[in-house]
């Protein structure tokens, strides 16, 4: 499966609007008609026009593939700045004005709710690193090959995971041995379990990780023990990436299509929410609260710092992600200049690795440009993630502070993940229960691709020519030179 497919569940979208309607005297503009356009590689019905003067429209969306494969989507508030509707497929399905369906699914009687939670997982002591970082480096959303040389995927994934491991054991080492990743992650579950409760919403929360335990495998066999008759795949990250969201969302299709039970479970998908009000508040709140640390609030640089991909995945996959993050900013400064807060921000991409291009600009050198044009003060906002891990603890909270001070910067303030804000938490809860009526089974088909993927006779082939390759690779002393240089 190649990366476009895997990171884009959709084919084809269509928006059902309903109109314009008047409530509690705010105008609220419906969508408008629908158009052609392409995304992912894949023909889109979205929208011609951006939203005009509607403050908050939420909407729903059920999306069917064209493979049998249906995913809804729910988001918050609108903008004026793009399309931001086409752009986070505010179409199909449902749309809610307020919390007002417009179209909506029977419920089912004494049925047994499950949510899922997805992230990436973390090496939980210094022993877990290197295997990790194997899997990290496995994923082929992460490291994209073309089809030809995909035989190598595991072999490289080998090579770089024992090269990269010293590094990456001193980081952990830094911030206590292991990422809290899990720990904080089942905080939010069981968080979200409490709020959906006090909402009457009796439900069984799981946390699936793409590349450490408790894996998103192990969490798709205890929904099926549990007998869940309605699920909730709700990704914790903001905004959708195929490296992410894409890649976990490619786990579940594969194991849905191969099993029953799972092939006929009601199931939505909330595929990115960096646009709910809920998250944009709480993100609002946090940088209030930081900047009052500061001597001189107001003359403080907001710097959000915000987790790379590689520019290929934006311009040749369609990966939805920048512009994605880019609408966050303009949400999250929109809200602060509706409190009075005026300062000054720019967005910056860090944790790039290997020799391709990431998105830019870097976070070391705008920290470096920003200390050279003489700011003082420096707020780092973590915006791509909610919760802390290496990224933010040792990248953030280490390098890029000292980095910071370096260059010339003598005021340091860094935002903390959202963790368990309790307006994120309940804005997730929301996102949940809008969702839930529109589940429908992910009906999938394996192509023959993937059957070629699993033969046990190929797959012994390539992994041995793969694994001579590789130990060529490893001995030689100019690849070894490159990647000390790329991945180190």
């Amino acid at each position: 499966m190649d990366a476009t497919s895997s990171s884009a569940l959709v084919s084809h979208i269509k928006i059902s609007a309903p109109n314009p309607r008047n409530v509690s005297g705010k105008h609220f503009k419906s969508c408008p008609q629908t158009t052609s356009i392409s995304f992912c590689g894949y023909s889109v019905q979205g929208l011609q026009q951006s939203w005009s003067e509607s403050p908050l429209i939420r909407c729903s969306l059920s999306v069917d593939d064209g493979n049998g494969i249906n995913i809804a989507f729910s988001n918050g508030i609108a903008l004026q700045k793009k399309n931001l509707c086409g752009k986070t497929f505010c179409s199909a399905g449902v749309c809610t004005h307020g919390d007002v369906f417009v179209e909506a699914s029977s419920h089912v009687a004494e049925e047994r709710i499950g949510v899922l939670l997805l992230n990436l997982g973390g090496p939980e002591t210094l022993h877990d690193v290197q295997p990790f970082l194997y899997n990290l480096f496995a994923d082929p959303d992460i490291i994209r090959l073309p089809r030809l040389f995909r035989f190598l995927q595991r072999p490289l994934a080998k090579l770089i995971s024992v090269l990269r491991a010293p590094k990456s054991k001193e980081g952990y080492a830094a911030i206590g041995g292991g990422s809290p990743l899990r720990k904080i992650t089942e905080e939010q579950a069981n968080a979200i379990k409490l709020a959906l409760k006090a909402k009457r919403k009796q439900v069984n929360v799981y946390v699936g990780m793409r590349y450490w335990f408790p894996f998103t495998e192990e969490a798709v066999h205890q929904i099926k023990r549990d007998m869940i008759t309605r699920l909730v795949v709700l990704p914790l990250y903001p905004q959708f990436s195929i490296s992410t969201t894409g890649s976990s969302l490619r786990v579940l299709q594969n194991m849905f299509r191969e099993d029953e039970y799972l092939s006929n479970l009601p199931v939505a998908i909330i595929q990115s929410w960096y646009q709910r009000e809920g998250y944009i508040k709480s993100m609002a709140d946090l940088i209030e609260k930081e900047l009052q640390n500061f001597p001189k609030p107001n003359e403080v640089i907001i710097f959000f710092s915000a987790h790379g991909v590689p520019v290929s995945y934006v311009e040749e996959a369609g990966d939805p992600y920048r512009d994605q993050m880019e609408d966050c900013i303009f949400l999250i400064m929109k809200q602060l200049k509706a409190r009075g807060v005026n300062n000054d921000h720019t967005l910056a991409y860090q944790s790039r690795v290997g020799p391709v291009q990431w998105l830019k600009p870097y976070t070391d050198e705008v920290l470096v440009e920003l200390g050279e044009r003489g700011v003082k003060g420096l707020l780092a906002v973590p915006v791509s993630f909610v919760s802390e891990h290496i990224e933010t603890l040792e990248e953030i909270d280490m390098e890029y502070k000292e980095l910071a001070l370096e260059s010339g910067i003598e005021n340091w303030g860094r935002v903390p993940a959202l963790n368990c804000h309790s307006s994120f938490i309940e804005d997730l809860a929301d996102a949940v229960i809008e969702v839930l009526p529109l589940a429908t089974p992910l009906l999938t088909s394996k192509s023959i691709s993937d059957e070629a993927d699993h033969d046990p006779i190929k797959y012994v082939i390539r992994m041995f020519f793969g694994s001579i390759l590789a130990f060529v690779l490893l001995l030689s002393p100019k690849m070894i030179l490159a990647f000390r240089n790329n991945l180190l």
